[in-house]
Protein backbone atom coordinates (compact mmCIF):
# COMPACT_ATOMS: atom_id res chain seq x y z
CA UNK A 1 0.00 0.00 0.00
CA UNK A 2 1.37 3.40 -1.03
CA UNK A 3 2.03 5.90 1.75
CA UNK A 4 1.52 9.58 0.78
CA UNK A 5 4.61 11.74 1.07
CA UNK A 6 4.93 15.48 1.65
CA UNK A 7 6.42 15.91 -1.78
CA UNK A 8 3.22 14.60 -3.35
CA UNK A 9 1.39 17.76 -2.40
CA UNK A 10 1.87 21.39 -3.32
CA UNK A 11 0.37 24.32 -1.49
CA UNK A 12 -2.00 26.29 -3.72
CA UNK A 13 -0.47 29.58 -2.53
CA UNK A 14 2.83 28.55 -4.14
CA UNK A 15 1.32 28.34 -7.62
CA UNK A 16 0.70 31.09 -10.11
CA UNK A 17 -3.07 31.26 -10.55
CA UNK A 18 -4.54 33.20 -13.45
CA UNK A 19 -7.79 34.98 -12.64
CA UNK A 20 -10.15 36.15 -15.34
CA UNK A 21 -10.54 39.78 -14.32
CA UNK A 22 -13.54 40.29 -16.60
CA UNK A 23 -15.64 37.72 -14.75
CA UNK A 24 -14.09 37.91 -11.28
CA UNK A 25 -16.60 38.17 -8.45
CA UNK A 26 -17.03 41.67 -6.99
CA UNK A 27 -19.34 43.32 -4.53
CA UNK A 28 -22.53 45.10 -5.59
CA UNK A 29 -21.40 48.61 -4.70
CA UNK A 30 -17.96 48.03 -6.21
CA UNK A 31 -19.71 47.12 -9.45
CA UNK A 32 -21.87 50.24 -9.22
CA UNK A 33 -18.77 52.42 -8.68
CA UNK A 34 -17.01 50.76 -11.61
CA UNK A 35 -19.91 51.37 -14.00
CA UNK A 36 -20.35 54.93 -12.72
CA UNK A 37 -16.68 55.84 -13.23
CA UNK A 38 -16.76 54.39 -16.75
CA UNK A 39 -19.50 56.86 -17.65
CA UNK A 40 -17.73 59.97 -18.90
CA UNK A 41 -20.82 62.15 -18.63
CA UNK A 42 -21.43 61.09 -15.02
CA UNK A 43 -17.82 61.80 -14.09
CA UNK A 44 -18.05 65.19 -15.81
CA UNK A 45 -21.16 66.00 -13.78
CA UNK A 46 -19.40 64.92 -10.57
CA UNK A 47 -16.45 67.19 -11.36
CA UNK A 48 -18.72 70.16 -12.13
CA UNK A 49 -20.70 69.77 -8.91
CA UNK A 50 -17.53 69.21 -6.86
CA UNK A 51 -15.97 72.41 -8.21
CA UNK A 52 -19.08 74.45 -7.36
CA UNK A 53 -19.26 72.94 -3.86
CA UNK A 54 -15.55 73.67 -3.23
CA UNK A 55 -15.98 77.29 -4.30
CA UNK A 56 -19.17 77.61 -2.23
CA UNK A 57 -17.33 76.36 0.86
CA UNK A 58 -14.03 78.20 0.60
CA UNK A 59 -14.53 81.27 -1.65
CA UNK A 60 -16.57 83.32 0.90
CA UNK A 61 -14.05 82.42 3.62
CA UNK A 62 -10.94 83.57 1.75
CA UNK A 63 -12.60 86.50 -0.02
CA UNK A 64 -11.40 90.02 0.70
CA UNK A 65 -14.96 91.23 1.30
CA UNK A 66 -17.91 89.91 3.29
CA UNK A 67 -21.04 89.00 1.38
CA UNK A 68 -23.01 91.85 3.04
CA UNK A 69 -20.17 94.41 3.09
CA UNK A 70 -20.69 97.66 1.21
CA UNK A 71 -17.31 98.51 -0.35
CA UNK A 72 -16.30 102.16 -0.29
CA UNK A 73 -13.23 104.41 -0.44
CA UNK A 74 -12.52 107.93 0.74
CA UNK A 75 -11.17 110.39 -1.81
CA UNK A 76 -8.69 113.19 -1.20
CA UNK A 77 -11.46 115.58 -0.12
CA UNK A 78 -12.67 113.17 2.54
CA UNK A 79 -15.83 112.19 0.64
CA UNK A 80 -16.85 108.55 0.85
CA UNK A 81 -17.45 106.87 -2.51
CA UNK A 82 -19.39 103.60 -2.64
CA UNK A 83 -18.46 101.03 -5.31
CA UNK A 84 -21.92 100.85 -6.86
CA UNK A 85 -22.49 98.86 -10.06
CA UNK A 86 -18.84 98.43 -10.97
CA UNK A 87 -18.11 96.18 -13.92
CA UNK A 88 -15.71 93.26 -13.37
CA UNK A 89 -12.16 94.47 -12.77
CA UNK A 90 -8.88 92.99 -11.59
CA UNK A 91 -6.34 95.15 -9.81
CA UNK A 92 -5.13 98.16 -11.76
CA UNK A 93 -7.77 98.11 -14.49
CA UNK A 94 -11.18 99.44 -13.54
CA UNK A 95 -13.28 102.36 -12.40
CA UNK A 96 -11.79 105.58 -11.12
CA UNK A 97 -10.89 105.58 -7.38
CA UNK A 98 -11.27 101.77 -7.30
CA UNK A 99 -8.40 100.85 -9.64
CA UNK A 100 -6.54 99.14 -6.78
CA UNK A 101 -9.48 96.87 -5.91
CA UNK A 102 -10.34 93.51 -7.46
CA UNK A 103 -13.97 92.69 -8.27
CA UNK A 104 -13.94 89.54 -10.38
CA UNK A 105 -17.71 89.61 -10.96
CA UNK A 106 -18.13 93.34 -10.34
CA UNK A 107 -20.38 94.88 -7.68
CA UNK A 108 -24.13 95.26 -7.30
CA UNK A 109 -26.29 98.36 -6.86
CA UNK A 110 -25.44 98.58 -3.17
CA UNK A 111 -21.69 98.29 -3.66
CA UNK A 112 -21.33 94.65 -2.54
CA UNK A 113 -18.84 92.29 -4.14
CA UNK A 114 -20.68 89.91 -6.49
CA UNK A 115 -17.90 87.29 -6.37
CA UNK A 116 -18.44 86.76 -2.65
CA UNK A 117 -22.22 87.02 -2.89
CA UNK A 118 -22.40 84.51 -5.74
CA UNK A 119 -20.55 81.81 -3.81
CA UNK A 120 -22.33 82.66 -0.57
CA UNK A 121 -25.61 82.33 -2.48
CA UNK A 122 -24.51 78.98 -3.91
CA UNK A 123 -23.69 77.82 -0.38
CA UNK A 124 -27.12 78.84 0.92
CA UNK A 125 -28.93 77.21 -2.01
CA UNK A 126 -26.98 73.95 -1.62
CA UNK A 127 -27.59 73.84 2.14
CA UNK A 128 -31.32 74.38 1.64
CA UNK A 129 -31.47 71.71 -1.09
CA UNK A 130 -29.48 69.09 0.83
CA UNK A 131 -31.36 69.62 4.11
CA UNK A 132 -34.77 69.55 2.43
CA UNK A 133 -34.01 66.51 0.27
CA UNK A 134 -32.52 64.59 3.22
CA UNK A 135 -35.66 65.15 5.29
CA UNK A 136 -37.85 64.41 2.26
CA UNK A 137 -35.96 61.15 1.76
CA UNK A 138 -36.64 60.10 5.35
CA UNK A 139 -40.33 61.05 5.18
CA UNK A 140 -41.03 59.81 1.67
CA UNK A 141 -39.16 56.53 2.01
CA UNK A 142 -40.80 55.65 5.34
CA UNK A 143 -44.24 56.65 4.04
CA UNK A 144 -43.90 54.63 0.84
CA UNK A 145 -42.48 51.51 2.51
CA UNK A 146 -45.21 51.44 5.16
CA UNK A 147 -47.91 51.99 2.55
CA UNK A 148 -46.62 49.26 0.25
CA UNK A 149 -45.87 46.72 2.97
CA UNK A 150 -49.19 46.77 4.82
CA UNK A 151 -51.36 47.25 1.74
CA UNK A 152 -55.14 47.01 1.97
CA UNK A 153 -56.89 49.76 3.92
CA UNK A 154 -53.63 51.32 5.10
CA UNK A 155 -52.37 51.62 1.54
CA UNK A 156 -55.66 53.04 0.27
CA UNK A 157 -55.81 55.70 2.98
CA UNK A 158 -52.17 56.75 2.58
CA UNK A 159 -52.39 56.86 -1.22
CA UNK A 160 -55.58 58.95 -1.14
CA UNK A 161 -53.77 61.39 1.16
CA UNK A 162 -50.93 61.67 -1.37
CA UNK A 163 -53.40 62.30 -4.17
CA UNK A 164 -55.06 65.10 -2.19
CA UNK A 165 -51.73 66.75 -1.35
CA UNK A 166 -50.44 66.32 -4.89
CA UNK A 167 -53.57 67.89 -6.39
CA UNK A 168 -52.97 71.18 -4.59
CA UNK A 169 -50.87 73.56 -6.77
CA UNK A 170 -47.44 74.29 -5.36
CA UNK A 171 -47.98 78.05 -5.52
CA UNK A 172 -51.10 77.72 -3.38
CA UNK A 173 -49.14 75.80 -0.74
CA UNK A 174 -46.36 78.38 -0.82
CA UNK A 175 -48.85 81.23 -0.51
CA UNK A 176 -50.46 79.61 2.54
CA UNK A 177 -47.06 79.03 4.15
CA UNK A 178 -46.06 82.64 3.45
CA UNK A 179 -49.06 83.84 5.47
CA UNK A 180 -47.97 82.02 8.63
CA UNK A 181 -44.18 82.07 8.24
CA UNK A 182 -41.69 84.92 7.76
CA UNK A 183 -39.68 85.05 4.56
CA UNK A 184 -36.34 83.30 4.68
CA UNK A 185 -34.63 79.93 4.74
CA UNK A 186 -37.31 78.38 6.96
CA UNK A 187 -40.09 79.18 4.49
CA UNK A 188 -38.15 77.75 1.55
CA UNK A 189 -37.31 74.52 3.40
CA UNK A 190 -40.92 74.14 4.57
CA UNK A 191 -42.17 74.59 0.99
CA UNK A 192 -39.75 71.92 -0.24
CA UNK A 193 -40.72 69.55 2.58
CA UNK A 194 -44.42 69.78 1.75
CA UNK A 195 -44.06 69.11 -1.96
CA UNK A 196 -40.89 67.10 -2.71
CA UNK A 197 -41.40 63.91 -0.66
CA UNK A 198 -44.28 62.57 -2.76
CA UNK A 199 -42.11 61.30 -5.63
CA UNK A 200 -39.79 59.59 -3.17
CA UNK A 201 -42.69 57.80 -1.49
CA UNK A 202 -44.05 56.48 -4.79
CA UNK A 203 -40.70 54.94 -5.70
CA UNK A 204 -40.31 53.41 -2.22
CA UNK A 205 -43.83 51.97 -2.39
CA UNK A 206 -43.25 50.44 -5.83
CA UNK A 207 -40.02 48.81 -4.65
CA UNK A 208 -41.72 47.52 -1.49
CA UNK A 209 -44.57 45.94 -3.47
CA UNK A 210 -41.96 44.14 -5.58
CA UNK A 211 -39.81 42.96 -2.67
CA UNK A 212 -42.24 42.11 0.11
CA UNK A 213 -43.05 38.66 -1.34
CA UNK A 214 -39.41 37.64 -1.78
CA UNK A 215 -38.10 34.52 -0.03
CA UNK A 216 -35.94 36.35 2.51
CA UNK A 217 -38.95 38.40 3.65
CA UNK A 218 -41.07 35.26 4.04
CA UNK A 219 -38.20 33.65 5.98
CA UNK A 220 -38.05 36.63 8.35
CA UNK A 221 -41.80 36.41 8.92
CA UNK A 222 -41.51 32.67 9.62
CA UNK A 223 -38.80 33.35 12.21
CA UNK A 224 -41.09 35.82 13.99
CA UNK A 225 -39.66 39.17 12.86
CA UNK A 226 -41.94 42.17 13.33
CA UNK A 227 -43.35 44.21 10.47
CA UNK A 228 -41.19 47.28 11.07
CA UNK A 229 -38.09 45.12 11.46
CA UNK A 230 -38.79 43.59 8.06
CA UNK A 231 -39.51 47.01 6.50
CA UNK A 232 -36.41 48.81 7.73
CA UNK A 233 -33.97 45.91 8.08
CA UNK A 234 -34.88 43.64 5.17
CA UNK A 235 -36.67 45.69 2.50
CA UNK A 236 -35.12 49.17 2.94
CA UNK A 237 -31.50 48.10 2.21
CA UNK A 238 -32.66 46.60 -1.09
CA UNK A 239 -34.37 49.83 -2.18
CA UNK A 240 -31.32 52.07 -1.65
CA UNK A 241 -30.38 52.04 -5.34
CA UNK A 242 -33.59 53.58 -6.77
CA UNK A 243 -33.80 55.96 -3.80
CA UNK A 244 -30.27 57.28 -4.42
CA UNK A 245 -31.13 57.83 -8.07
CA UNK A 246 -34.28 59.73 -7.09
CA UNK A 247 -32.30 61.85 -4.63
CA UNK A 248 -29.81 62.83 -7.34
CA UNK A 249 -32.66 63.98 -9.58
CA UNK A 250 -34.48 65.72 -6.69
CA UNK A 251 -31.53 67.92 -5.65
CA UNK A 252 -31.52 70.05 -8.86
CA UNK A 253 -35.33 70.34 -8.60
CA UNK A 254 -34.94 71.63 -5.03
CA UNK A 255 -32.23 74.10 -6.10
CA UNK A 256 -34.41 75.37 -8.93
CA UNK A 257 -37.46 75.63 -6.64
CA UNK A 258 -35.43 77.65 -4.12
CA UNK A 259 -34.22 79.92 -6.93
CA UNK A 260 -37.80 80.39 -8.15
CA UNK A 261 -39.12 81.21 -4.67
CA UNK A 262 -36.37 83.75 -4.08
CA UNK A 263 -36.94 85.19 -7.55
CA UNK A 264 -40.64 85.85 -6.87
CA UNK A 265 -39.83 87.39 -3.50
CA UNK A 266 -40.90 84.77 -0.93
CA UNK A 267 -37.48 83.26 -0.34
CA UNK A 268 -34.23 84.66 1.00
CA UNK A 269 -34.35 88.27 2.21
CA UNK A 270 -31.57 90.87 2.11
CA UNK A 271 -28.79 91.13 3.11
CA UNK A 272 -28.72 87.32 2.86
CA UNK A 273 -28.41 85.96 -0.63
CA UNK A 274 -29.06 82.82 -2.63
CA UNK A 275 -28.87 81.92 -6.29
CA UNK A 276 -32.49 82.95 -6.79
CA UNK A 277 -32.23 86.29 -4.97
CA UNK A 278 -29.11 87.18 -6.97
CA UNK A 279 -30.89 86.35 -10.22
CA UNK A 280 -33.87 88.46 -9.11
CA UNK A 281 -31.55 91.38 -8.25
CA UNK A 282 -29.72 91.13 -11.57
CA UNK A 283 -32.92 90.80 -13.58
CA UNK A 284 -33.85 94.40 -12.87
CA UNK A 285 -30.64 95.64 -14.51
CA UNK A 286 -30.33 93.03 -17.24
CA UNK A 287 -30.53 95.58 -20.08
CA UNK A 288 -27.90 98.01 -18.75
CA UNK A 289 -25.77 95.87 -16.40
CA UNK A 290 -26.01 92.31 -17.75
CA UNK A 291 -22.85 91.18 -15.92
CA UNK A 292 -24.78 91.17 -12.61
CA UNK A 293 -27.08 88.32 -13.64
CA UNK A 294 -24.55 86.15 -15.47
CA UNK A 295 -22.63 84.62 -12.49
CA UNK A 296 -25.68 83.28 -10.57
CA UNK A 297 -27.30 82.01 -13.78
CA UNK A 298 -24.10 80.18 -14.77
CA UNK A 299 -23.76 78.62 -11.29
CA UNK A 300 -27.41 77.51 -11.37
CA UNK A 301 -27.02 76.03 -14.86
CA UNK A 302 -23.84 74.14 -13.90
CA UNK A 303 -25.48 72.72 -10.76
CA UNK A 304 -28.59 71.64 -12.67
CA UNK A 305 -26.51 70.03 -15.43
CA UNK A 306 -24.07 68.38 -13.04
CA UNK A 307 -26.68 66.78 -10.77
CA UNK A 308 -28.71 65.54 -13.74
CA UNK A 309 -25.59 63.93 -15.24
CA UNK A 310 -24.83 62.30 -11.89
CA UNK A 311 -28.42 61.07 -11.64
CA UNK A 312 -28.25 59.54 -15.13
CA UNK A 313 -24.93 57.93 -14.22
CA UNK A 314 -26.34 56.36 -11.06
CA UNK A 315 -29.43 55.14 -12.89
CA UNK A 316 -27.31 53.34 -15.49
CA UNK A 317 -24.81 52.05 -12.90
CA UNK A 318 -27.50 50.62 -10.62
CA UNK A 319 -29.23 48.85 -13.52
CA UNK A 320 -26.53 48.30 -16.17
CA UNK A 321 -27.43 46.97 -19.59
CA UNK A 322 -25.99 43.64 -20.72
CA UNK A 323 -23.68 45.25 -23.27
CA UNK A 324 -22.17 47.45 -20.54
CA UNK A 325 -21.33 44.53 -18.26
Amino acid sequence: MYTPQKTDFEFISDRDIDVDENFASQGYWKGVATHFLRNRFAVTGLILVSVIIIFAIFAPVVSTYAYDEIVSVTDSSGKEIIAKSLSPQIGGVGEQNFSDRTFIFGTDDMGRDLWTRTWQGARVSLIIAFVAIFIDMLIGTSYGLISGFFGGTVDNVLQRAIEIIGSIPTLVIISILAIFMPKGIGLVIAALLVTEWIGMSKIARAECLKLKEREYVLASRTLGAGSFHIIFKQILPNTIGPIITQVMFSIPVAIFTEAFLSFVGVGIVLPQCSIGSLIEAGFGNITILPYQILPPICVLAILMLGFNLIGDGFREALAPKLEDM
